[in-house]
């Protein structure tokens, strides 16, 4: 049940004075205004959207509190290399680029892979076991439903701008026609299949004849890719991607119990809005 105690229109609310002042209370755990305006600078969301968000975060910490949940540190460093090693990056190399995309130092990341952990935790406590596999039927209505969603590229022919300079290589990226001896090319074709999600879906938003931004290469220097071509995969059918919209349809039904679960405990917790956000 919600305890409107003061209510300020967001703009009132960020002046310094009140700036790190606490804005709700969610079962004697504080959610101050710094707080949401990080959520939203670090997530880039909306007022409303950070402040759910957070206000769940602090649901589940209770909840992971009560269940007395744990993730140790060996875990919170496995789980980053594992995220390094995906992207072909060193471990520092990672914490650079973090740094670069969103200004999230090594501390924050660390906190941050710990909370995720957790929070992995605590669904499988929750969600795991109130689950069944999709039959044949859902799968086959979820692929005509979110057919557009599985198309991606076959192979993407780029040319590599590899540079220990960053400056040089970004100075290429914004203009095409300059040259340095201190950045290397290299064109490849990069089949989709072969490699990690996170470099597909960065090309995939870089538009063809264009550099994707300029990123650590895993090697201590900076890369860019140039989209020189994109073939066009050919339609594979439901067989081809099975076991991704299987992974789809748990991820989806999951999410759904763990809404309910944290729907209903967030109509029961004690929930103080001393400012609400807009």
């Amino acid at each position: 049940m919600y305890k409107f105690l003061l209510t300020l229109l967001l703009g009132a609310l960020l002046n310094a004075e009140v700036y790190d002042g606490v804005a709700i209370v969610v079962a004697d755990k504080a959610i101050t205004l710094l707080d949401i305006k990080h959520e939203m600078e670090i997530s880039k969301m909306s007022a409303k959207r950070a402040t759910d968000t957070l206000i769940r975060q602090k649901l589940e910490e209770a909840e992971i509190e009560k269940r007395k949940i744990k993730v140790s540190s060996a875990e919170v460093y496995d789980d980053i290399k594992k995220l390094a090693a995906r992207n072909n990056m060193s471990i520092s190399d990672f914490y650079d680029a973090v740094r670069e995309s969103n200004g999230m130092g090594s501390m924050e990341l660390k906190e941050k892979t710990k909370q995720k952990l957790l929070s992995q935790k605590l669904y499988q406590a929750i969600a795991y076991s109130s689950l069944s596999e999709p039959s044949d039927l859902e799968c086959e209505d979820y692929y005509e439903m979110h057919k557009d969603t599985y198309k991606h590229p076959a192979s993407f022919t780029v040319i590599i701008y590899d540079a220990e300079d960053k400056n040089a290589l970004q100075t290429k990226v914004d203009n095409p026609m300059f040259y340095s001896p201190k950045i290397r090319t290299n064109e490849q074709v990069l089949p989709y299949s072969k490699i990690s999600p996170e470099l597909a879906a960065l090309l995939e938003r870089t538009a063809l004849n264009s550099f994707t931004p300029v990123i650590p290469n895993g090697k201590g220097g900076f890369m860019s890719f140039y989209i020189k071509e994109i073939e066009s995969a050919k339609e594979g059918g439901l067989s081809s991607v099975r076991n991704q919209i299987v992974n789809s349809i748990m991820s989806e039904k999951r999410e759904q119990v763990l809404s309910d679960y944290f729907a209903r405990l967030k109509h029961n917790a004690d929930i103080n809005i001393i400012r609400e956000v807009k």
